[in-house]
């Protein structure tokens, strides 16, 4: 191990945990020469004890901040920075920005590409929220229907202040969210109201929008009143990070600008 270089996305841990040792102690029992860190870690256990560990055993150290380690370990950052989960708002819309007819019809705005897409998103998160009127409207499965991945269904969260339907966890405002033990992403799916909640609040890291070549014209708006008063408002916020088309429809990401 002596001329080996260490690739990390996090900082090696300082601290015992019921899953074993410090990663430190480990990394110096067998010491490489250099050790290439993604991200510092902000738990206050390690919080550069790790780090200090490695160059107290004589191993160099890089640590690089970098964009792709942060996103790698979005929903972690976010609740040991944020004490909430990472969220990812996700919107399947007309190219007018419309989520269904004016009766409520919207099965279906986008194609089957695109819905797989969107159940390999649920996949990737640890919970998944709709509001109380999808809820008793649609009665959504909010599982993840792809060969293979049914097992990462995540756990479904209503955002509602009635009654919680059995088998599913209850949050009573977007603010609840960081009460949500155990869950690290949270991936929102509707409707046009919690979506508009989310926003409002400030909670939305990530927008996963879904555009299908279609017009409706009088029909349901994807997000509802942000209460905004002046346009210059809702610049600079997103910036685009990730486009791809679906078969006819097309995929964009967009992240939350934040400094």
């Amino acid at each position: 191990m002596q001329a080996a270089t260490l690739y990390v996305t996090l900082e090696p841990c300082a601290h015992r945990s019921d899953r074993g040792p410090a990663c430190a102690d480990l990394i110096v029992e067998t010491p490489p020469a250099r050790v290439v860190i993604g991200q510092r870690d902000p738990d206050p256990r390690t919080a550069g004890d790790g780090i200090a560990r490695l160059q107290k055993a004589g191993i160099a150290v890089a640590v690089l901040e970098d964009a792709a380690s942060a996103r790698s370990l979005a929903g972690y950052l976010s609740v040991q920075q944020r004490g909430r989960p990472y969220v990812t708002l996700k919107l399947a819309q007309s190219l007018d920005g419309c989520i269904a007819l004016a009766d409520g019809t919207s099965q279906w705005i986008t194609g089957d590409a695109a819905r797989a897409h969107c159940h390999a998103m649920r996949a990737r998160h640890d919970a998944i929220c709709v509001g109380g009127g999808t809820w008793r409207a649609d009665r959504p499965r909010l599982n993840v229907r792809l060969p293979g991945l049914e097992d990462r269904s995540p756990d479904r969260v209503v955002l509602t202040r009635g009654v919680q339907p059995e088998g599913v966890r209850v949050i009573n405002t977007p603010g609840h969210i960081s009460a949500l033990e155990g869950v690290s992403t949270l991936y929102i799916e509707g409707g046009a109201a919690t979506a508009a909640s989310f926003l409002t609040a400030d909670l939305v890291d990530e927008l996963h929008l879904y555009r299908a070549p279609i017009v409706i014209g009088d029909g349901l708006r994807s997000i509802g009143a942000l209460g905004l008063d002046n346009l210059a408002d809702a610049h600079g916020r997103w910036s685009a990070s990730e486009h791809r088309q679906l078969g006819s429809d097309s995929f964009t990401a967009y992240l939350r600008t934040r400094t």
